[in-house]
């Protein structure tokens, strides 16, 4: 268990009252004497960073390389992405859900991120909450201050939020059935998706059957079965093997059978 005690890594739940804010924190520190490189797989959940200790880095498909200081908040997450801990480096992730990004921001622009969090609310609010929480050694009372931290900023959700976020008919396209229970427009539907959430519902139905996918593969994975191309394709609603590669490469930037020999190398960020 020398590997694990070295690069220490979980996530960890939110209590009930935060569950429809937060999906879940996630924890990584790097104790080894070496940078440790992992690949993100796409979340579509805007997310929040601290860093700790020395230093992380971020490098997404274009190479561009962003230095996560104190504090950094990113996303939708759409693609993939590297992230490297230099050893020392201690980092803290909210996983905001749905949205819940919006409602602590405010009127935000999801195409401004990357930024500093306090860039956002034009206040020092985050600098001085990674100063307290540098001075905090748990890391579930980090994440219980957060918490506490963030209580009188959230606003309620509007009432097609909601809708949206408690749709659970998997037959029915939830823009044209909440548009006509409203009563409104589905291109108003269309526009409050894509305002709060930072994605439309088109992006977010790919994205689930790509993660069906993923899901199918590392299950195959895990129980030594053989992958079979074509039955991934069938079971995940693909047209057909090129369009599974297409998808993978869009979100990874890599092949379904990469994928499947570096699965060591790629975590998720979605919750369990």
């Amino acid at each position: 268990m020398k590997d694990a005690e070295e690069n220490n890594n979980y996530r960890i739940a939110v209590p009930l009252a935060f569950e429809n804010v937060f999906s879940h924190f996630y924890f990584a520190e790097n104790k080894t004497d070496l940078p440790i490189t992992k690949t993100l797989l796409p979340s579509f959940q805007t997310i929040l960073v601290f860093n700790f200790g020395s230093r992380a880095f971020l490098k997404s498909e274009q190479n561009n390389i962003l230095e996560v200081e104190k504090c950094l908040v990113l996303g939708p997450i759409k693609q993939a992405f590297d992230y490297t801990l230099d050893p020392g480096s201690e980092i803290l992730v909210a996983n905001f859900k749905e949205d819940a990004f919006y409602r602590f921001f405010g009127n935000v622009l999801f195409d401004a991120l990357p930024i500093h969090p306090d860039a956002l609310i034009q206040k020092n609010c985050f600098t001085t909450l990674w100063e307290e929480l540098k001075e905090i050694a748990n890391t579930k009372d980090r994440v219980n201050y957060i918490l506490e931290f963030c209580k009188p900023y959230l606003r309620e959700q509007n009432t097609i939020i909601s809708l949206l976020s408690d749709f659970k008919e998997d037959n029915l396209n939830p823009i044209k059935a909440i548009a006509s229970k409203i009563n409104q427009s589905e291109r108003n539907i269309q526009l409050n998706q894509k305002k709060f959430f930072g994605y439309t519902v088109k992006e977010v139905n790919r994205y689930e059957r790509f993660l069906k996918a993923v899901e199918v593969i590392q299950k195959n994975a895990v129980g030594s079965i053989i992958t079979d191309w074509i039955t991934v394709v069938d079971q995940c609603g693909y047209y057909d093997q090129s369009q599974l590669i297409h998808d993978f490469k869009y979100y990874m930037n890599i092949s379904p059978t990469k994928f499947l020999k570096f699965q060591n190398d790629i975590c998720s960020s979605k919750a369990d």
